[in-house]
């Protein structure tokens, strides 16, 4: 360190020479005459000293020195006064008009579909909340980073240019004031900073030299220290870098990646400091190790540093340029002329271009700030982003080949930027006039694809590279950019300029038109697949392009000729090697025509034609300008329509040999290939322009020729020429498909005219035809429509505007989505062969419409709608109907059909014929009714009704028709022929009523007669259909009979609860004979009713045989889920500290749970055994993650595949009846006080027993006169006792085994069955359950008994009847241990050091744990003895009675005085007894509890306080001794509900009379529990006081409007690390708390494992069990444990009623109260696992997503 040190001292002496304070150095400054050398010797001085320490800085003190020694002192020569008081006053004089923030990668950002010119303009998330555009239909989206906030720009917004904050002549921003804020002076110092200021950033940034430096900056000779520099890459995954690291430097795994971490984020950083030898060492070593794991070595470089210290104070340099322009419009001026500036006798260009053709060399850190500083002034000022614009043009190519050779991302390179300038309208106008950007962007990419270019000048794309080929697209993007607003005004340079562009543009097209093509394999399978992704890619990408190219050129009518010339010659130039070659002639039916040989099926061919589809893009153009009468002026007379018209019918051709599967063996390539052909991506400017293409052809050739060439194209020449017989059933079904494919494109060529242009049709009717044909193959949600509608430039589909004209929206459940369905009035449109139907399509929308009709008893016919008129240039289409070739192929297509022998026809083939009839007819009809007989010249009716030529049987189409209608394969289409006979005589009478000659009276009996054959055809359906459904009612009656039967064997299967209570009720009448007296519904007491049990007979899902559920017999079980809860906690995100827990005590705020549900699904034990090892051993085999963790004993339920962790054995009820004799006798004896005495009696012997002999410890009994020693160790026998039950082994495993896993899975400890919690932890859960199911219960507003859904009923059922029977599987003296601790709490005499206070623990949980607990006080060694019915009566009494006792000093102790209730109430006897009963226990409390509570208040709040409790105790001694609760309980009434639980549990309804009746007993009780210091102290910590009804857990509120949370997320900064870079916010549902996901700055370590912070978060909030909402995807997640989780679909929707995930579709999202209620119940209902595990199970993945991380 000593040269360090020397080095400081010298420094200081080189800074004392200079004035000490910033006005003094600003002054000297002054003086000086030239400002650039002085600042570079003042920074030569500060910067390597200031920036010393590369590999550790602290970051506060260098910020604090350069503040001092550089920036104020800068500051101070550029205002010449205080700096801070001028920038002050610079910040209140005004608001920009532009509010310029720059976005960073994640945030969100807005859009307005109604105001934005394109969709690239964006507002802020603050500019959007204060603006109009709110309340429009906006889109939202997650920036990728690097754009910029729109807001203010006048020409980006139709309307609403500005939001509140940036409106002009807000605070007084006119243009006089920011104009004289800043002096001339002040303008004239910038002038004179900003240029060195810039000098030095621009050589810094761009400074090459490693070790050495300028000149100027070298004033000290040079100390040796060195750093090792690693640079970003984007070819090295993050483990790579940190490998290589580690390797290289040894160093530790957490700092390797506190490295790579800096590198990603940065872009740069220093490893290694020291010699330039021992950097040089570790630069190699690092290359070596990084070449191992991939073919790229890191970049590594070895730097001086003071180099480092300059680049690194030029950055932070321009940070401080950003924020002075800031301030001011001046100040960015003066910085953007100085940026433009050229030196002076330099060949350099202007700084700031240095600095653009230096961006690709640069690291992340650098290109930031350079593209801020770019954004801060060059955008905010509109003269300058034009001049930056020129410049950026003039380099445009350069600039873009260094960014397709580079490999960083696209938003951190400048050439991101052209966005911003590109979609200006009058800028991009400017750069076509001025620079003529088209053809530059178009050049640029014929200059960066030439390796792809093959012989013969076509682009090849085999082998491409991904990477590359991506960044290609961003300048196809550009070109979209350019083009995105057309011009309104046209001037004459403009004209020049971009048919210039558009020339150069069809170079592209010209190298695209018949790239890759192919040919049919013959013979064998092609070996590899060729590249085809890459052509398609590039089409979708043009597609736009290409329109909007088209649009542009029919802006104006000389325009588009002369593009339209261009285009021809282009097309023509390609075809030469069409017009050139040999030719065949073919003939049919009279007519001959010459062609070129070329076969399809042989020959060489391209499914690419942009040229030829853009000529016909341009040709409809024409035609809707009505400009095509002057084509020949520009497009000489050899027009060739032949050579035009070749290539897309090739391209038909091959898609209909594709269908034939005559080219399978090309492999998959091809099939996707045609598929995007079609596909709504490509359609546009691929499929639909080949339909058009033929469509002008057929306008232009004699209609014959035409058919004779399509026929010659599809090989069917002879096919028709002459019978071909054939017995190679294959090659049938070739012809037949290829018949078939002609004659649909045929159908389309003369039947689809919604395309502008061709037909006389808007571009709504066009989408509304779309929306139509969708509809009618389902109903489909907005989304569904949207996608399969094609996008223009500004990604809208036009779907909005006409939806609601053809479709009503249906809203969504709670689940699923809103659907469109079709109005009826819209379903006259639908055409069967609608040319964007895929064969699905077309036959589910088929198959659907006829169904539709018959439901309606219509005929099936499906005729075609109408067509609308062709335009005037394409009004000759129609000619093919009606010349001699189709006629003859139509009636071809007849005769094969009725001739017997014949095969080569199908029923689709003659459903299209019939189309092609159809069409002809409905043409002719129209026309007629147009226009007088006279001048209609098409005569389809005429020729079809012509006589064949063949002499023998000389038949008219008609007859053939009617022959056809008796064939009896063809019973479907008899509707369709009758229809076109219909339509046959329709036109007949229209021509002949037009010849006014007179009809003979047998014609129209003929129509008669035919009309009368139609009735009765109508009668004969209406009686089949009558038929029909007679025989479907009798088929549903005996399904449903069937049904029944198996519900009724089935019965735990369903959860019908409905009939439940009705069915108990006529079983225990049956039962309990004779009637039922109202006594029989209480359960506790001696006046308890019977026990309703029936025989249960249950079936095993596993081996399917039954058996009845009794105690001696092998166990059955039912699956089930043992879970940590905290759905109850009053205190969410309480530490859980496992070892300390005494499980024997809940605390009051239930804070942690454990939660036992069941799927209700039964099996024997011995099968489940066998199906649980069975999973075992077929996972050891299996290679993919497993979703259930075996270890932990997690298996699918075999039926519903629920996840389950343990089986809960089934157990029958005891029934114990009652002798009402011995009950009354026993009455009298037996008073809780005497009870109490027997019990405490009881305790003492066996504490003696215990002690042997010991001085006993047992307090003293109750001394207060008590004394009496008639109460000894067996007294408590007397009462009657009964042998224990035994039950079977098998039972008793099962017990055991599900005992363990509560006791495992509710501690999180190793499994141990002699653990003595395991008792404790058993009636833990069965009380925790039956507290969560009567929470769920009220939620929801359900009656307590008869709402419960069959496995919860099942489920409580059996672990209640298990908890009986797990006390027999332990040792007795351990229950009885826990027993006591449990009596000690309501017992003071057995108090001990571990009782808890009354207030500090939850009385629920200590009835349930001393009701099943205290048969063991029967147990002696001797004999194994348990209470008889009537014993166990008295206990559950007095038990009861006691604790509830307690609860209700529980309850009014911790009353919440705070609540004014409005009226008060009048003076009830309630209120009374409260009062005085309060104001006792006042007395005992020392003054701890205010006197002035009124009593109705005391009363209103006991009674609301208790019923939860009451209704758990209810639910609980139904299910333990199985007594019929009141209807009251069966129904909702809120008003008996109180009463009917008093009177089931023998309360008084007035609970104070409870204590009334013992109050000699109970009183010395309370004195002792109100005494209680601990209690006392309970009290004074009002925070942690758990108040009664305890409050129910929701879900947190969220905010209606989605927008509103994504605000919330902008403002999350993460808590842990300082930079701004991509958050992943996710909020949690349960506490609100937004968390940092998927980021290595928050991760946890849990035992040893690193966990993201969502998991971490979960395991402290949810005990593992979490639900998360991603704030910028919209999604919500649910998870569980450390490794597991699923999507779920979000509470939000759109107004189509659809979630959207990811933000992908960006519309307005509100919350849905229905669906947030749902995912509240999945919570409460404790289903999060289950919903984990249903979704893990049918989406599995091999390699899933890393849940731990989140």
């Amino acid at each position: 360190m000593t040269d360090e040190e020397a080095g400081g001292a010298e420094r200081m002496e080189v800074s004392t020479e200079l004035p000490e304070t910033p006005q003094r150095l600003a002054s000297w400054w002054d003086q000086q005459v030239d400002f650039y050398p002085i600042f570079l010797h003042h920074l030569a001085q500060f910067v390597p000293e200031i920036y010393f320490a590369e590999m550790d800085p602290d970051i506060e003190k260098q910020e604090e020195s350069v503040q001092i020694s550089i920036f104020t002192p800068l500051e101070w020569y550029l205002f010449g006064e205080d700096p801070d008081i001028c920038l002050e006053k610079l910040k209140h004089s005004g608001a920009f008009q532009l509010c310029g923030k720059v976005f960073k990668s994640g945030e969100t950002t807005y859009s307005c579909r109604d105001c934005a010119i394109d969709p690239t303009c964006v507002l802020c998330m603050d500019c959007f909340q204060n603006s109009v555009h709110k309340n429009h239909r906006y889109k939202m989206h997650t920036s990728t980073g690097g754009g910029f906030c729109d807001c203010g720009d006048i020409e980006a917004w139709k309307t609403g240019p500005f939001c509140v904050n940036h409106e002009p002549g807000r605070a007084a921003t006119t243009k006089e004031n920011s104009c004289c804020s800043l002096n001339e002076e002040v303008i004239a110092q910038a002038r004179k900073i900003f240029p060195s200021v810039i000098k030095y950033i621009v050589e810094m940034t761009i400074w090459e030299e490693e070790k050495e430096l300028l000149p100027e900056l070298q004033i000290r000779e040079k100390n040796e220290k060195y750093y090792c520099v690693l640079f970003n890459d984007e070819h090295h995954s993050y483990d790579h870098v940190i490998y290589s690291l580690q390797r290289a430097l040894d160093c530790e795994p957490a700092e390797a990646q506190l490295h790579t971490t800096a590198i990603d984020k940065e872009g740069r950083r220093a490893v290694k400091a020291g010699a330039y030898a021992a950097c040089q060492e570790a630069k190699e070593d690092i290359k070596s190790h990084s070449e191992n794991v991939s073919q790229h070595p890191l970049h590594v470089e070895v730097l001086h540093s003071e180099v480092m210290a300059h680049q690194k104070f030029a950055l932070r340099l321009g940070s401080w340029m950003n924020k002075i322009m800031s301030y001011s419009s001046d100040f960015r001026q003066i910085f953007c002329q100085a940026c433009l500036r050229e030196e002076p006798g330099s060949e350099n260009p202007c700084p700031i271009s240095r600095l653009m053709l230096w961006d690709a060399k640069l690291y992340k850190g650098a290109r930031k700030i350079l593209h801020e500083l770019i954004f801060s002034s060059f955008f905010m000022e509109m003269e300058y982003k034009k001049l930056f614009s020129m410049e950026f043009v003039k380099y445009y190519k350069q600039l873009q080949k260094e960014y397709i050779s580079d490999d960083h991302d696209r938003s951190i390179s400048v050439t991101a930027l052209s966005v911003q300038m590109f979609t200006v309208p009058t800028l991009a106008r400017h750069l076509i006039e001025e620079q003529n950007v088209i053809s530059v962007i178009t050049e640029t990419l014929l200059e960066v694809l030439p390796e792809y270019l093959d012989r013969n000048n076509k682009f090849n794309f085999q082998g491409y590279s991904q990477d590359k080929l991506g960044r290609v697209y961003a300048v196809i993007c550009d070109l979209k950019y350019i083009l995105i607003s057309k011009p309104t005004v046209w001037t004459e340079r403009l004209r020049m300029q971009f048919l210039e562009g558009f020339r150069s543009f069809l170079k592209i097209l010209t190298c695209m038109q018949g790239m890759e093509e192919i040919r049919r394999q013959v013979g064998q399978h092609i070996e590899v697949d060729p590249d085809w992704e890459a052509a398609i890619a590039i089409q979708m990408q043009l597609k736009n392009i290409l329109l909007m190219f088209q649009e542009w050129c029919a802006c104006d009518e000389e325009l588009l000729l002369v593009a339209y010339k261009e285009c021809h010659k282009a097309v023509m130039r390609c075809s030469t090697s069409f017009l050139s070659s040999s030719k065949t002639i073919i003939q049919l039916c009279g007519h001959t025509v010459e062609t070129k040989s070329y076969r399809v099926s042989e020959d060489l061919i391209s499914i690419h034609l942009p040229l030829s589809r853009t000529l016909a893009g341009l040709h409809v153009r024409l035609s809707r300008l009505g400009a095509v009468s002057r084509l020949h002026e520009f497009v000489p007379f050899d027009f060739q329509v032949e050579a035009l018209v070749e290539y897309p019918l090739r391209c038909l051709v091959l898609v209909a040999q594709v269908v034939a599967e005559m080219w399978r063996r090309n492999g998959l390539s091809l099939i996707s290939q045609v598929f995007y052909y079609q596909d709504v991506k490509c359609r546009e400017e691929m499929y639909d322009k080949d339909i058009i293409m033929l469509q002008i052809g057929a306008s232009l050739m004699d209609p014959n020729t035409f058919l004779l060439l399509v026929l010659q194209r599809y090989e069917l020449v002879d096919a028709f020429n002459k019978a071909i017989s054939t017995k190679d059933q294959d090659l049938i079904k070739q012809y037949n498909t290829l018949i078939e494919e002609m004659l649909q494109v045929l159908i389309y060529i003369v039947g689809e005219r919604y395309v502008p242009g061709v037909g006389n049709v808007t571009k709504e009717e066009v989408i509304m035809r779309e929306i139509i044909h969708l509809l009618c193959i389902e109903p489909m949600p907005h989304s569904a429509i949207a996608k399969n509608l094609p996008e223009n430039e500004n990604n809208e589909t036009g779907l909005e505007n006409v939806i609601n004209k053809v479709a009503t929206f249906k809203k969504p459940g709670v689940s699923g989505h809103g659907v469109y369905e079709l109005k009826d009035e819209s379903l006259k449109d639908f055409n069967m062969y609608f040319y964007h139907y895929s064969k699905t399509q077309h036959s589910k929308a088929e198959h659907r419409q006829k169904k539709r009709r018959k439901q309606e008893n219509k005929d099936e016919a499906l005729p075609p709608p109408p067509p609308p008129e062709f335009c005037s240039a394409f009004s000759k289409v129609v000619n093919l109907l009606n010349c001699d070739i189709m006629m003859y192929i139509l009636r071809t297509i007849f005769e094969r059909a009725i001739d017997t022998d014949s095969n080569l026809w199908t029923e689709g083939m003659l459903q299209m014929a019939f189309h092609i009839l159809a069409l002809g007819l409905l043409e002719e009809k129209q026309q007629l009714q147009k226009a007088p007989e006279e001048e209609v010249t098409f005569d389809f009716y005429h020729k079809a009704s012509r006589l064949g030529s063949s002499a023998m049987n000389a038949q008219n189409i008609q007859m053939l028709l009617e022959k056809l209608k008796g064939i009896p394969q063809l019973e479907g289409q008899k509707d369709m022929i009758t229809w076109i006979l219909q339509m046959f005589d329709t036109v007949k009478r229209l021509r002949e009523k037009s010849c006014l000659i007179v009809a003979t009276t047998s014609g129209s009996d003929s129509f008669k007669c035919d009309e009368i054959t139609h009735d009765k055809e109508k009668a004969e359906r209406k009686r089949k259909a009558e038929a029909a459904r007679l025989h479907r009612q009798k088929i549903m009656a005996q399904m449903s009979a069937l049904q029944k039967n198996f519900i009724e064997t089935h019965k735990l299967m369903y959860d019908s609860t409905s009939e439940m209570p009705g069915k108990e009720d006529s079983i225990m009448e049956e039962e309990s004979t004779p009637t039922v007296s109202d006594y029989s519904r209480i359960a506790l007491g001696p006046k308890r009713g019977p026990s309703v049990t029936e025989k249960e007979v249950l079936t095993c899902i596993l081996c399917q045989e039954e058996q009845e559920v009794k105690i001696e017999n092998n166990a059955m079980v039912l699956s089930a889920c043992v879970q940590k809860s905290t759905a109850l906690t009053q205190h969410r995100g309480k530490p859980l500290g496992a070892e300390t827990l005494d499980p024997l005590f809940m605390d009051p705020d239930l804070a942690y749970g454990t939660y036992t549900g069941s799927c209700g699904h039964v099996m024997h034990a011995v099968c489940w055994q066998k199906y649980f090892e069975a999973v075992q051993l077929s996972s050891q085999q299996r290679i993919h993650v497993d979703l259930f963790d075996l270890e932990n004993g997690e298996y699918l339920c075999p039926l519903c595949k629920s996840l389950c962790n343990t089986v809960i054995p089934i157990i029958p009820l005891q029934p114990q009846k009652i002798d009402s004799e011995n009950a009354d006798a026993l009455a009298q004896l037996l008073t809780l006080e005497q009870w109490i005495q027997t019990v405490l009696a009881r305790i003492s012997g066996y504490n003696m027993k215990h002690t042997k002999g010991e001085k006993s410890t047992v307090p003293v009994l109750f001394n207060q006169g008590m004394g009496d020693s008639t109460f000894e160790f067996h007294s408590i026998l007397s009462f009657g006792v009964q042998s224990s039950i035994k039950y079977s082994n098998s039972i008793k495993e099962m017990v055991i085994l599900f005992a363990t896993t509560i006791y495992r899975i509710g501690l999180k400890v190793p499994p141990d069955e002699t653990d003595p919690r395991i008792p404790m932890m058993t009636w833990s859960t069965c009380a925790f359950t039956i507290q969560a199911i009567e929470n769920l219960l009220g939620d929801e507003g359900k009656p307590l008994f008869g709402a419960l859904q069959n496995r919860q009923l099942n489920g409580l059922k059996a672990l209640m009847q298990f908890a009986v029977a797990q006390r027999i599987t332990c040792p007795q003296v351990l229950i009885q241990k826990h027993l006591i601790r449990l009596l000690s709490v309501v017992l003071p005499n057995l108090k001990s050091e571990t009782t808890p206070c009354l207030l500090s623990i939850d009385l629920f949980h200590v009835l349930v744990g001393a009701v099943l607990a205290f048969p063991s006080l029967y147990w002696d060694d001797t004999v194994d003895l348990q209470p008889s019915s009537i014993s166990s009566s008295y206990n559950h009494l007095y038990l009861f009675h006691l604790i509830t006792m307690a609860h209700i000093l529980q309850i009014l102790l911790t009353i919440d005085t705070g609540l004014p209730l409005a009226q008060v109430q009048e003076d009830s006897e309630e209120a009374h007894s409260a009062s005085s009963f309060f104001a006792e226990v006042s007395q005992y409390m020392n003054g701890c509890v205010g006197y002035s509570i009124p009593g109705w208040y005391l009363w209103v709040s006991l009674k609301n306080g208790i019923i939860p409790y009451l209704r758990c105790a209810a639910l609980f001694f139904h299910y333990l001794l199985g007594v019929t609760p009141p209807e009251e309980l069966l129904t909702n009434s809120a008003e008996g509900e109180y009463n009917a639980l008093c009177s089931y549990l023998s309360l008084p309804t007035n609970l104070f009379l409870l204590f009334q009746e013992y109050w000699d007993t109970v009183k010395p009780l309370i004195q002792r529990w109100c005494a209680d210091p601990t209690l006392i102290n309970c009290l004074k910590q009002e925070s942690t006081v758990v108040r009664y009804p305890r409050k129910r857990n929701s879900l947190i509120e969220l905010p209606d409007d989605y927008s509103c949370l994504l605000n919330q997320a902008s403002h999350f900064r993460c808590p842990r690390s300082a930079d701004d870079e991509r958050k992943h916010p996710v909020l949690c549902l349960f506490c609100g708390a937004i968390l940092c996901s998927q980021n290595i700055c928050c991760q946890e370590i849990v035992n040893g494992e690193e966990v993201g912070a969502c998991i971490f978060h979960a395991l402290h909030c949810g005990a593992g069990v979490c639900i998360f909402l991603k704030i910028r995807e919209c999604r919500v997640v649910l998870v569980e444990g450390k490794a597991r989780g699923c999507a779920y679909p979000a509470p939000y929707l759109d107004e189509y009623g659809e979630t959207d995930p990811g933000l992908k579709r960006g519309n307005p999202l509100h919350l849905s109260r229905e669906r947030y209620r749902k995912l509240h119940l999945v919570w409460q209902q404790h289903c999060i696992i289950e919903e984990i595990a249903r979704s893990q199970e049918t989406n599995q993945m091999l390699f899933g997503f890393n849940w731990q991380l989140l």
